[in-house]
């Protein structure tokens, strides 16, 4: 499977469960919740809400959906820390069972690429969790970098969230 092309496209209504299911095993195997019973699962397994207030895109590998990112803006309901300019993606998640085959960076390349098309996008921001060390070497890799001044902290929890930007 690691040597077949992944797509990019928009999520379709048939796509939920497939996303739902990846999105959540992807954060609970990586370790950043220890069960289902952490209050942002609810929000993980809300594909539909998710659908309905961002723009959604699956990847796709041999005709199964592997992976899912969310993209939003400024001023948008799923926006946590875009500010004019910028086009933010979240929740970006590829199935454990295809994890390090390319997959989360060519939906990551695949973001860098439309937020180039659009008129008045001058970078590409994300929020990460400051223990997410895989991502963060996939997002430097691609050139984001680290902006410390706009990191945050998860309300009434103990988790920092840190800030990477692509100056495009």
């Amino acid at each position: 499977m690691s040597g077949s092309r992944v797509t990019i496209r928009p999520i379709r209504r048939e796509d939920y469960d497939d996303v739902r299911r990846i999105t959540r095993g992807a954060y609970l195997q990586a370790g950043y919740f220890t069960d289902d019973s952490h209050p942002y699962m609810a929000v993980l397994s809300d594909v539909e809400h998710r659908a309905q207030h961002a723009e959604v895109w699956v990847a796709e590998r041999d005709g199964t959906v592997v992976g899912s990112v969310a993209l939003t803006f400024a001023g948008q309901r799923y926006t946590d820390i875009a500010v004019e300019g910028e086009l933010e993606f979240r929740m970006l998640a590829v199935d454990p069972a295809v994890q390090r085959g390319g997959v989360g960076r060519a939906m990551v390349e695949r973001v860098i690429e439309h937020a180039r098309t659009l008129p008045g996008i001058e970078a590409v921001s994300l929020t990460s969790g400051s223990d997410m060390v895989r991502a963060h070497k996939l997002y430097e890799s691609l050139g984001f970098v680290r902006v410390p001044e706009r990191d945050w902290e998860v309300p009434n929890e103990d988790i920092l969230l840190w800030v990477f930007r692509l100056a495009l």
